[in-house]
């Protein structure tokens, strides 16, 4: 998630108010500290990819994200 957001340039306050998801919920999935609710996370992919992320499935070579073309 922080990858995805520093290809935007999006703070963490940014990716709150796309997406509509709290800071702290944010923050804490970045960290480590909680594993994500699946409808958060899906909220969180959605604002991200409207922005031109795009996130590469792990195929062996692992997982990531990248700009969109």
């Amino acid at each position: 998630m922080r990858a995805a957001r520093g290809l935007v340039n999006w703070s963490v306050r940014d990716l709150s108010e796309k997406s509509g998801v709290h800071r702290n919920t944010i923050t804490n999935f970045e960290t480590g500290k909680s594993g994500g609710d699946p409808d958060t996370l899906a909220k969180l992919q959605r604002a991200l990819e409207a922005a031109g992320v795009e996130f590469i499935p792990e195929n062996g070579g692992g997982a990531g994200v990248r700009l969109q073309k």
